[in-house]
């Protein structure tokens, strides 16, 4: 088994620019921007010294999934990401013991990373994301 890691905690908000600031106090490093078309949404990445990063995720339109989360629950904590260094070797152990995904095929995600999502329906209400780091 993977050594078990949360890659980052991932916040949906309406602004960027206005959310980030309380990081930035709190000593976090802003490692920049970047745009993920097929998820709709801009992401701003927080580095501590150690541990998860933040997430901070703007939706690009209202019919995005981020731009849905926040039209029905409002801005605040969207998802928690685990790392996982062979996705579609954990995919395929999660359908053996039937764990809902909302997507069976990994998707392109931030930093060109490959990543998939656990239905909150088997997660005890908490969307989860996988994530394999781009090598």
């Amino acid at each position: 088994m993977d050594e078990v890691k949360v890659d980052h905690i991932g916040i949906a908000t309406n602004s960027i620019q206005d959310s980030s600031a309380i990081w930035e106090i709190l000593g976090f490093t802003d490692s920049g921007e970047e745009i993920v078309a097929e998820q709709g949404v801009k992401v701003r990445f927080f580095c501590a010294t150690e541990g998860p990063k933040i997430e901070l995720l703007e939706p690009l339109g209202e019919d995005t999934p981020i731009g849905k989360f926040i039209k029905k629950r409002g801005p605040g904590i969207q998802q928690l990401a685990i790392s996982v260094s062979d996705i579609k070797k954990t995919i395929l152990e999660l359908k053996k013991m039937d764990i809902k995904l909302i997507n069976e095929i990994p998707t392109k995600g931030a930093n060109g990373n490959l990543i998939t999502f656990i239905h909150p329906s088997s997660a005890g209400g908490v969307l989860i994301e996988l994530v394999e780091e781009n090598q």
